[in-house]
């Protein structure tokens, strides 16, 4: 199934074919890093993060995409406008960004929440014309929703009902999640989930060069969830009741961090093994965590997103409309630096 084209080769024959036709179009005396002249074809993939779900509406243009909870107005669409505004205009070949989606939902089709339905595998989006994929995945592969159910005794009942995900252990109380993932089965557990999200992203990348070998790819980490001072998690933000992260222990916040960190190196590290480019929304992201108050770019665990279904969904820890803007930022200029370059 796998093309033998190495990344540096892959990555020079995109570069002439671009030059040609740039140089072509404008002729010899044309500045050079100048965004291309046309649309660029480009598929946006990933999770819950990339659909930007809790933001509404949401897409529904079929009854099951509907339960991907992609918002019309999520990062990838932000973002599109932004760069069209610099100059740059996509055409969007698709966006099959779906909520609970894990890395290997790229190449196999994802079960919906509840059984309600299926979408195909993101892969099948890709076509041999695809000049640019962008996105990001591997939360869920991680587990971290089962991460924080582990360390939260409300998420484990009816106020999680509708998170993914069951704690690892539910014996062992969620008052002692801090000592359960730095030793012992809960370690053990963490150690293996990252090994299995390092595997699966560096096939997701390879099969991207198989199914569209003329691509740039950019890999989309998420967004900081849980700040460096942690006693800010100790208030709630203007207008909640509810902390940012619920009931979680003060001394568990600490190790949600050293998860994500952990799974933003992991994939780094993927990205840049395989030639493909990495936003590091991680590092970028520090001043509006969860529990940066007004400024924050994460809703809390327990507090009301913007969607409903009967009653209002939290948000459980997924970006608000600030948060949202902050990635479209953020992805909109390494875009424009990959384009450019």
């Amino acid at each position: 199934m796998r093309k033998t084209t190495t990344p540096t080769a892959r990555r020079l024959a995109v570069a002439a074919v671009a030059l040609g036709s740039f140089l072509a179009l404008v002729g010899p005396t044309a500045a050079a890093g100048a965004a291309p002249a046309d649309p660029v074809k480009t598929v946006f993939f990933g999770d819950s993060y990339t659909a930007n779900y809790g933001i509404a509406p949401v897409n529904n243009q079929d009854n099951e995409k509907l339960f991907c909870f992609q918002a019309t107005q999520n990062y990838p669409a932000v973002a599109t406008k932004r760069l069209a505004d610099n100059g740059i205009t996509f055409d969007v070949q698709s966006d099959i960004s779906c909520g609970g989606a894990l890395v290997e939902h790229f190449w196999k089709e994802q079960e919906l929440f509840g059984g309600i339905g299926k979408v195909p595998a993101q892969q099948d989006a890709l076509k041999e014309d695809t000049q640019l994929v962008v996105g990001g995945v591997g939360g869920n592969t991680v587990g971290f929703t089962s991460v924080i159910k582990q360390c939260s005794a409300k998420l484990r009942g009816d106020e999680g009902a509708l998170l993914p995900g069951s704690p690892v252990d539910p014996e062992s109380p969620a008052a002692e999640c801090k000592t359960f993932f730095e030793s012992g089965d809960g370690k053990e557990w963490l150690d293996y989930q990252f090994e299995r999200v390092g595997g699966d992203l560096e096939e997701m990348l390879l099969r991207m060069s198989y199914r569209a070998p003329d691509a740039e790819r950019v890999l989309v980490g998420y967004p900081r969830l849980v700040p460096q001072d942690t006693t800010k998690c100790s208030t709630a933000a203007p207008g909640q009741t509810e902390l940012p992260f619920a009931d979680i222990p003060q001394d568990a916040l600490p190790v949600l961090d050293q998860v994500q960190k952990r799974l933003n190196d992991v994939m780094k590290k993927a990205a840049a093994d395989d030639g493909a480019d990495f936003v590091d929304l991680y590092a970028q992201t520090g001043t509006n965590t969860a529990c940066d108050g007004a400024d924050r770019g994460i809703g809390g665990l327990l507090e009301n997103s913007k969607l409903e279904v009967g009653q209002p969904l939290p948000w459980y820890g997924h970006p608000n409309e600030k948060g949202r803007d902050l990635q479209a930022q953020h992805v909109a200029a390494k875009i424009e630096e990959v384009l450019n370059r």
